[in-house]
């Protein structure tokens, strides 16, 4: 039987159903080794609150600069998007960015939001409807890694894929690859993707930006644990874990990590897992590029650049890709 059948089997009969691929990930990530849990687990209702006021901070530069290239480069952006287009957001959130390029768009011909949370989705067509009475929002709840089809009745003009934040550094380069050919099977043939990626820069400003002195990453990671004692059972002790944030120069990346600070034992869902003092549970990594290396990245899933901004600083990218 494979792997991951046993572990549905093995979840208690009377676990909501909705929990139950939750369920199933903790249990699998738990067992691995090294421990692991997927950083879209992060985004609760929680999380994503945390998440917002992580977005705030001085110390948080990613949201700032890429705020500050589409605003500055929203017209080219822009370009092409008239009656029978249609802007596909993967991963839309609050869809707070995406009101940038709605404004600058006042003849698109549809708008699809895709996300994972239902009542995210509801407050952003409900706040979006209000602001943009005469735009066509079509919301689906899905995990945007996986397949998603899109509505059958869009107009037959061209889609545009909007893929902010650097969510695409969350991947593996390879696993990025495959995701961004993904989205070029969903927007061709005449389809775009704008995609924020952000880009390396020095150690001690990554590190700033993932563990700052207020706390909240902190929070926003240590939530994980909290959440699975909200939803799967009171396991975790979330204060015999602290959050930290390592910075990998050779892989080009910043890793989050949940750190045991202590022997303990874990009891949940009938399963126990040991943890030794000092060992982890390795909750995200955000990778980061040069332009040219995220295009020759792009290149792969068979996209080539129509345009790439940088803010003023050069911390961030946002990049303007057409199918090659």
């Amino acid at each position: 039987m494979p792997a991951a059948a046993r572990l549905e089997r093995s979840l208690p009969a009377g676990l909501a159903a909705e929990r139950r691929e939750f369920a199933g990930a903790v249990l699998e990530g738990l067992s691995a080794t090294p421990k692991r849990l997927a950083c879209r687990y992060l985004y609760d209702r929680r999380g994503s609150a945390l998440f917002e006021e992580i977005t705030g901070l001085d110390e948080y530069y990613p949201t700032r600069a890429e705020i500050e290239i589409l605003q500055a480069n929203a017209e080219q952006l822009a370009a092409g998007a008239g009656r029978d287009a249609t802007l596909v957001e993967f991963g839309s959130g609050s869809s707070r960015k995406t009101e940038i390029l709605l404004d600058a768009m006042p003849e698109l011909g549809a708008y699809v939001p895709i996300d994972v949370s239902q009542s995210v989705l509801a407050e952003a067509r409900a706040r979006l409807a209000r602001r943009y009475p005469g735009l066509d929002i079509r919301p689906i709840v899905a995990d945007f890694s996986r397949p998603v089809a899109l509505p059958p009745d869009l107009g037959a003009g061209p889609r545009i894929g909007f893929f902010p934040g650097s969510t695409i550094g969350n991947l593996e380069p390879a696993e990025a690859v495959a995701l961004l050919a993904a989205f070029l099977r969903m927007l061709a043939p005449q389809g775009r993707l704008i995609v924020g990626v952000d880009l390396m820069k020095d150690e001690a400003r990554l590190k700033l930006a993932y563990d700052d002195p207020a706390g909240v990453t902190a929070a926003f990671n240590l939530n994980l644990l909290e959440r699975i004692n909200r939803e799967l059972g009171e396991a975790f002790d979330p204060d015999a874990f602290r959050h930290e944030a390592r910075v990998d120069v050779a892989r080009g990346r910043v890793e989050m990590h949940l750190v045991s600070e202590r022997d303990q034992t874990v009891e949940l869902l009938g399963r126990r897992f040991h943890f030794r003092r000092g060992e982890t549970i390795h909750t995200e990594n955000s990778h980061k590029y040069t332009l040219a290396g995220f295009q020759r990245l792009a290149a792969e899933a068979g996209w080539r650049a129509r345009n790439a901004w940088s803010d003023d600083e050069r911390l961030f990218s946002v990049h303007d890709l057409e199918p090659a």
